[in-house]
């Protein structure tokens, strides 16, 4: 199976879930969290640094739950355009567009 290369959006929401991970996280380590969420450190970090842009749902569910992270706010988060851009410019999604 032939993988298609990412888009600039789908980096950036990699790199805005990757930032919410590490803030909830706080002073916790990823050992201890990736642990608690059965997978792998490696598998976090890779998520937490953005090098896994597109992870399974099943991992994150984990990880939001092992943080006490709703999976609306984790959604709501990630999906937000950057500031300055707008929601639906060049390359970019709505969210409505991305629920249906």
């Amino acid at each position: 199976m032939v993988r298609l290369p990412l888009t600039p959006a789908e980096l950036a929401r990699g790199q805005r879930l990757g930032a919410l991970l590490r803030r909830a996280r706080g002073e916790r380590s990823m050992l201890e969290t990736a642990l608690d969420a059965r997978v792998s450190p490696e598998t976090l970090r890779k998520i937490e640094s953005g090098r896994v842009a597109t992870p399974a749902f099943p991992t994150i569910a984990a990880i939001a739950d092992v943080l006490g992270l709703s999976l609306d706010a984790v959604w709501a988060e990630v999906n937000q355009p950057p500031k300055g851009a707008e929601a639906d410019g060049p390359g970019g999604s709505r969210v409505s567009d991305l629920a249906s």
